[in-house]
């Protein structure tokens, strides 16, 4: 699996789905559509700031609220590359993985790294690196098994390219 690169959109604690996507654009199911509203009610700016690969830090219970494929779509059509937070509500953990987006737990990291940073995910390792500070967090590594619904670009994905 690829490692993930580049500069850090930070959020708090208990971001819900329905401030990843609000539900007034769930209405629709194209990823494109859906990244040019996401996270819009928190940072108004965020699709304007955000560049393909770019990681996205959150603290406690990231995703929590409705379930919803919606919020991971929009994030990974946004072009975030990986999300790191302390904690994830468990339903957008899995909906996360099913649609390939790389999700990974640390709390010394999601505590020190800042908006603006400069970081790399090593995925098979679970090693963060904040290339701004010089800092090194040791995440969870990914199973191959999760690995490979990512790197296929989900369970739909993954189970087809099987058949």
């Amino acid at each position: 699996m690829e490692n993930a690169k580049g500069k850090v959109h930070k959020f708090g604690d208990n971001v819900d789905t329905d401030v990843i996507i609000p539900a007034r654009y769930l209405n629709s199911s194209d990823p494109a559509e859906l990244a040019t509203h996401c996270m819009e009610d928190i940072d108004a700016d965020f699709t304007k700031k955000v560049s393909a690969g770019d990681i996205m830090v959150a603290t406690k219970n990231f995703g929590c609220g409705s379930s919803r494929e919606h919020a991971p779509i929009a994030i990974k059509a946004s072009g975030i590359s990986c999300v790191i937070a302390e904690t994830f509500a468990r339903i957008f953990y899995r909906n996360a993985i099913n649609i390939g987006l790389p999700i990974i737990e640390c709390l010394e990291a999601a505590a020190a790294i800042n908006e603006g940073d400069e970081v790399e995910v090593d995925f098979d390792s679970g090693k963060i690196y904040d290339i701004t500070t010089g800092s090194e967090y040791q995440g969870q590594a990914f199973p191959p098994f999760m690995q490979e619904l990512i790197d296929a670009g989900g369970l739909v994905n993954r189970i087809n390219k099987n058949a």
